[in-house]
């Protein structure tokens, strides 16, 4: 724990950062693991708090805990007030007031990394699969029911078949948010039980990437009835800031758990979901193939205090911090009255696009779906079953 008796502006008094020099108090500064040990040192004295801003340690604690926040080339916070005019003021001013605000952000964002918040099932939407059999019945959209039947019908992904057990699979999601933490999968091999020995579908192994779509806002497309959109699950629409290790599936049909080996930040909302190696043929034309009945990416959402920008080309990402979307209301989130800043009306509305689709998916997706004697498609739905969405949020 950082010292904070010591009267260190006091002139009669001594500063431990002079005392111990530089070097030595950064060296013990960066040994600190808890964020909020950062922000009371910069708390102790105008001295320390000069000292903790002028070396970034807020951001050093960020890169540690999550290390895909290198792939920001910039900070930006957002004001919901239209920018001042500029004024003209010294480099050093201008350096300064940057600093500042890059530990304003780092800050905050350090605590959001490290919170307890329960997690909840992220996904939004899905973007595609590399192949499906027969489209649409057996399409990707069937993994987000967490059932295997529906309408005493089997509800399944199933990838084409293949002669070569080694053929990948991949299954391509987009999440409810721009920047969520994701700390664990859960996927659920598919039992043909209406096929003889009741065959269990699953890959090998599996492995994940995060990442962002390069496309510009407003332009994703996602499966539906008619289309399996093939072209936008292509590599060269995305940036991927993270691959995960390869985990071992079992051949079981049970929902299971991928832990990942570390909360790993997603900046930008898309999964991959890579399925590994094929186990199982299909007795009526010896082909192997996978099936998934359901997949859960879960997580916690950062935005909207926290949003991204991923519209450069080059594929670079810049943060964006709204320190007004804390104290949202729903009637903020939707009136646009002039006295907002565009960028900040932009971004609010953008999440607030994703977060109302995600409610209409959870409170309508049952009711189209489920059997008749399925409790969850009836008045019984509660918080626990719209994942933690009415909690805390403004735009519902």
């Amino acid at each position: 724990m950082v010292p904070v008796e010591m009267e260190v502006d006091d002139p009669r008094g001594w500063d431990f950062v002079d005392w111990v020099g530089p070097d030595a108090s950064a060296s013990i500064f960066r040994s600190l693991d808890d964020p909020a040990d950062i922000v009371r040192a910069a708390a102790v004295s105008r001295s320390w708090r000069r000292f903790v801003v002028e070396n970034e340690f807020s951001k050093s604690i960020c890169l540690r805990i999550c290390p895909e926040i290198a792939n920001f080339t910039s900070a930006e916070e957002v004001s919901r007030s239209p920018p001042q005019p500029p004024h003209a003021e010294s480099s050093h001013g201008v350096q300064r007031k940057a600093l500042e605000r890059d530990y304003r952000i780092y800050s905050y964002l350090s605590g959001a990394l490290v919170s307890n918040s329960p997690s909840m099932d992220c996904i939004l939407q899905c973007i595609g699969a590399s192949s499906t059999d027969n489209f649409p019945d057996e399409t990707i959209e069937n993994t987000l029911i967490p059932h295997d039947r529906v309408k005493h019908r089997p509800s399944y992904w199933s990838s084409g078949g293949h002669d070569d057990p080694d053929t990948p699979e991949t299954l391509t999601y987009r999440l409810n948010c721009d920047m969520c933490i994701v700390d664990e999968i859960k996927l659920q091999p598919f039992k043909a039980y209406f096929q003889y020995g009741h065959p269990i579908y699953s890959s090998k192994a599996v492995r994940f990437r995060m990442g962002h779509s390069k496309l510009p806002h407003g332009s994703d497309s996602f499966v539906t009835v008619e289309d399996e959109n093939l072209m936008a699950i292509a590599d060269e629409n995305y940036v991927w800031t993270y691959t995960s290790p390869e985990f071992p599936m079992l051949q079981e049909n049970v929902l299971q758990s991928f832990k990942l080996p570390r909360p790993v930040l997603c900046i930008g909302g898309i999964v991959k979901v890579e399925l590994l190696g094929r186990v199982q043929k299909q007795e009526a034309d010896d082909r192997y193939y996978i099936c998934i009945c359901h997949a859960q990416v879960r997580g916690r959402s950062l935005s909207p205090v926290f949003m991204v920008d991923t519209s450069d080309p080059a594929g670079y990402s810049v943060l964006k911090y709204l320190p007004d979307a804390k104290i949202l209301r729903s009637e903020d989130a939707m009136l646009d009255d002039g006295s907002e800043s565009l960028e900040w009306h932009s971004l609010v509305a953008r999440y607030r696009r994703m977060r109302h689709l995600a409610i209409m998916n959870v409170l309508l997706g049952p009711e189209e779906f489920m059997d008749e004697d399925d409790i969850i498609g009836g008045v019984l739905m509660d918080e626990d079953d719209l994942g933690g969405m009415l909690e805390d949020d403004p735009f519902v």
